[in-house]
């Protein structure tokens, strides 16, 4: 406390240190004998004079020249060659001056000392320059304190500079402008800026913060950066009587790197007021803080003072404007940033970096940003953790892991791999694309981890559907003491709902409510999501009708749910609500109304919506609203006209939307137009596994079994393998998954006993096995069989044997249920006394009393 006290008793006046003679006999006696020398003063006199106009290398051969006729130059050469070395930058040559005055035998006085500290201080030998200033012992003076103090704060010894200005403070000098200049840049960050508040009130008292421009701008930095008070920066700012066009810029600067971008660019405009001109840097800053605003045509009013100004070509204001255009652009293109980027003359890494990154955020266009990439790599200029971040984040776009790759093999050879942006990127690739494994090895190696790292694993492994896995990692921020982000939670929630774990779901709630995130909407529409996937549409309603303000997102997952559940007639209720309530809709929001209508076959009220889409709402539908309709129109039996529709689109078909008819093909059992569809859809994708299945199914419940071997065939030469019928169900917060005939469960034998008994019971009730639905060439009774080892009826039968409560059983498919299997579970209901709740990849089925939501419509 005896040192802050003395700080804040700073005098206003500043005392100048006592002067002091350190000039020996020895010295003196040196400098004497060179005095004799006639060609001592016109050599000293040239090496002065080149060094005035910048000429070092002649400075050197003079004081060459000078030693070859034996004369000895005196401190004051020395001292001047010094400094000129540390004005150039010429560090090198400034320790060879530091050598031949070791060697002169001079003795050195405080300038050439001071100078020695600030030449190592600039080369970033802290620990030479420090020694030097020990070595001086009582002779140091104020500019000696300033240099060490400007020395440890440039070096990133923030805190050995603060003590260092503290010990001055002891020693009885008094701060000038450079103390406070340098000890506020050493304060200029979270852990220090008390420090620098102490110190700011022993300015006010000395007056500096207001006279000295170089003290008012470190202490804008020291309240934006250390403290982020925008507020008490621009104070300073505008209690500065003399402003020039650096402390215009900075504030600017400041004001954007904030988040302030609006009040950058209304300082910008009192600046051009003022009549300051604005430099590169005042202008890359506004037309970054424009980029933040998206405001394409400010945008474009800056370029124009660019050009006017002659700076539209500098790198500095080029890589502005390519970030700025690629954020801003009308039509969600990078054409205008291309353009700034290829009339630049020159590019580094900061400009490479913008476009490529353009390219990434602009969508659609990884292909072009890793291309770029490619360019970069074959210049002269070497690519940044921030290149590498984009670069891997179009990989993962593209589910590209095997150029992430090469692309990560340049990381490791420019030693980046352990930076928290590159390693993310990666980890985040690799989840994208399924490959959890190599992502949990990304994740493990990085040096340190942070929140984003760890969302990053927890979202991979709930799109994985590895649910125990990601609440593993769940765990693990929380014994790091990081601490969750709504972020978090909502990977969360996403992987509950994805294997329907409506247990693990509910817990997650009780712990939101606990941490006060439930009101937090974006939390609040990952819950109505949660609630609805996992079955529960009714507490995904009362969520939803807690969360107070409601948006797009909100509302659209309510219809998505209702739609899923096969309640059309709510869903269609809910978005005319929506309407009504001013909430404008969006693309997804139709592709759940037309899924709604295409569910319960609404087909008069699909067109109704399909038609208003761009006629109301001025939504162009896209490929996912035209798959709804020929979805709708082939469920209903209308495949003519969903044929019809199709040739009528004002684009291409995609694989999907010809999916989607040769399913409605298979379900009607027309053949020869599931043929043709088959054709189109493999001249689109010739291996596309789902078409060949699809068709496969056509044959298999047509009889026509050669068909279906000579697809099998085809399908095993080329490689392409059918997705497994898998089943799960959870109990006790665990999940137990199925397949067909599986046997490896610990409880099998009590499940196929289930089977059969629950067999015997549904005939008795009148049902008569589907064998339409085994799509194997065998004999009747065998075909029988092996419905009864469906994964949907051995998950069912583990529920019935596994609970005793009148709660439903809840079971999972990822693919389309098995209409044998649907219609046994609707005996089962009844035989039972139980409701049945299956979720395949179209839709739920709510089963009670023999009855299905569906109405046998799916």
């Amino acid at each position: 406390m005896n040192i802050i006290s003395s700080c804040l008793t700073i005098p206003a006046r500043i005392l100048p240190p006592p002067f002091k003679s350190t000039t020996s006999s020895r010295q003196n006696i040196s400098s004497f004998q060179s005095l004799k020398h006639p060609q001592f003063e016109p050599l000293k006199h040239r090496l002065i004079t080149q060094l005035d106009v910048g000429h070092l290398d002649q400075a050197f051969s003079t004081l060459d020249l000078m030693t070859q006729q034996g004369i000895q130059p005196d401190l004051v050469t020395y001292s001047v060659l010094l400094k000129s070395c540390i004005r150039s930058y010429n560090f090198d040559r400034g320790k060879l001056v530091h050598a031949r005055l070791i060697e002169s035998g001079l003795e050195f006085d405080n300038v050439v000392r001071n100078s020695l500290i600030s030449l190592y201080s600039k080369c970033g030998d802290w620990e030479k320059a420090k020694s030097i200033f020990e070595g001086m012992n009582d002779d140091k003076d104020l500019v000696s304190w300033s240099a060490m103090i400007s020395c440890f704060a440039n070096n990133n010894r923030k805190s050995e500079a603060i003590i260092m200005f503290y010990e001055m403070l002891e020693s009885g000098h008094y701060p000038n402008e450079f103390c406070f200049t340098a000890v506020f840049r050493a304060c200029c960050d979270v852990d220090n800026a008390w420090v620098g508040r102490v110190i700011f009130g022993s300015v006010i008292k000395t007056g500096y913060f207001e006279s000295n421009l170089c003290v008012g701008c470190e202490l804008i930095d020291l309240f934006t950066k250390g403290m982020g008070d925008l507020i008490s920066a621009r104070k300073v700012f505008d209690k500065m009587p003399e402003r020039n066009a650096v402390t215009w810029t900075l504030m600017i600067t400041r004001y954007a790197q904030c988040g302030s971008a609006i009040d950058a660019v209304e300082l910008f405009l009192d600046m051009e007021m003022s009549e300051f001109i604005p430099d590169r840097f005042t202008l890359s800053s506004v037309i970054s803080a424009c980029a933040e605003l998206e405001s394409f045509r400010l945008g474009q009013q800056l370029h124009s003072r660019a050009i006017r100004s002659g700076l539209a070509l500098d790198v500095c204001v080029g890589c502005s404007l390519v970030d700025m255009y690629a954020k801003c652009a009308l039509d969600g293109s990078v054409n205008e940033s291309r353009k700034v980027f290829d009339r630049m003359p020159s590019h580094n890494v900061m400009s490479w970096t913008a476009i490529i990154t353009g390219y990434v955020q602009c969508g659609g266009q990884d292909q072009e940003a890793i291309n770029l990439f490619c360019d970069m790599k074959q210049g002269q200029v070497l690519p940044n953790h921030f290149t590498f971040s984009s670069v891997l984040k179009a990989c993962a776009n593209l589910s590209d892991s095997k150029v992430g790759k090469q692309v990560y093999a340049h990381v490791v050879k420019s030693g980046l791999a352990s930076v928290n942006c590159v390693g993310n990127s990666l980890i985040s690739m690799f989840a994208r694309s399924g490959n959890m494994e190599d992502a949990r090895k990304a994740f493990d190696i990085l040096f340190e981890k942070n929140l984003i790292s760890f969302n990053t694993m927890v979202d991979g492994y709930s799109k994985s559907l590895k649910s125990d896995e990601a609440f593993e990692m769940f765990h693990q921020i929380e014994n790091t003491g990081i601490g969750v982000s709504a972020y978090t939670f909502a990977s969360l929630l996403s992987g509950a709902a994805s294997i329907g774990a409506l247990s693990k779901g509910e817990q997650l709630h009780a712990r939101l409510v606990k941490t006060g995130l439930e009101s937090d909407l974006f939390i609040g529409n990952s819950l109505i999501s949660m609630y609805s996937r996992c079955g529960n549409v009714e507490a995904a309603l009362q969520i939803f009708n807690d969360v107070d303000d409601r948006n797009v997102i909100s509302w659209t997952s309510m219809i998505t749910g209702f739609a899923k559940h096969g309640y059309a007639r709510r869903a269609l209720t809910m978005f005319h609500e929506m309407v009504k309530e001013g909430v404008k809709p969006n693309e997804v929001t139709y592709v759940a109304v037309l899924s709604a209508c295409s569910h319960v076959g609404m087909v008069a009220e699909g067109w109704e919506h399909f038609n208003s889409m761009h006629k109301v709402h001025n939504i162009v539908p896209r490929m996912e609203h035209y798959a709804c309709m020929v979805d709708l129109l082939g469920r209903s039996g209308l495949l003519k006209e969903a044929l019809d529709f199709i040739n009528s689109m004002p684009f291409k078909a995609d694989s999907l939307v010809w999916r989607t008819l040769l399913g409605a093909c298979r379900v009607q059992g027309n053949m020869e137009l599931g043929k043709l569809v088959a054709k189109h859809i493999l001249e689109l994708d010739p291996h596309d596994p789902a078409a060949y299945i699809l068709l496969s199914n056509l044959y298999a419940s047509a009889g026509q079994w050669n068909d279906v071997l000579k697809i099998r065939k085809t399908m095993k030469e080329r490689k392409l393998t059918k997705e497994a019928g898998c089943s799960w169900i959870e109990l006790e917060s665990h999940v137990h998954k199925f397949y067909v005939g599986d046997t490896s469960h610990p409880r099998a034998n009590e499940i196929f006993g289930k089977l059969d008994q629950l067999a015997c019971e549904i005939k008795d009730l009148g049902y008569v096995p589907n064998t339409d639905f085994v799509l194997h060439d065998v004999a009747d009774e065998q075909k029988e069989q092996y419905l009864f080892q469906h994964s949907e009826k051995i998950a069912l039968a583990f529920g019935l044997i596994s609970t005793s409560d009148s709660r439903p059983i809840r079971i999972f498919k990822n693919l389309r249920v098995c209409g044998d299997c649907h219609s046994a579970m609707k005996f089962i209901s009844i035989a039972s006394e139980r409701e049945i709740v299956v979720r395949d990849t179209n839709r739920f089925h709510h089963i009670k009393d023999g009855l299905c939501s569906c109405n046998d419509y799916w």
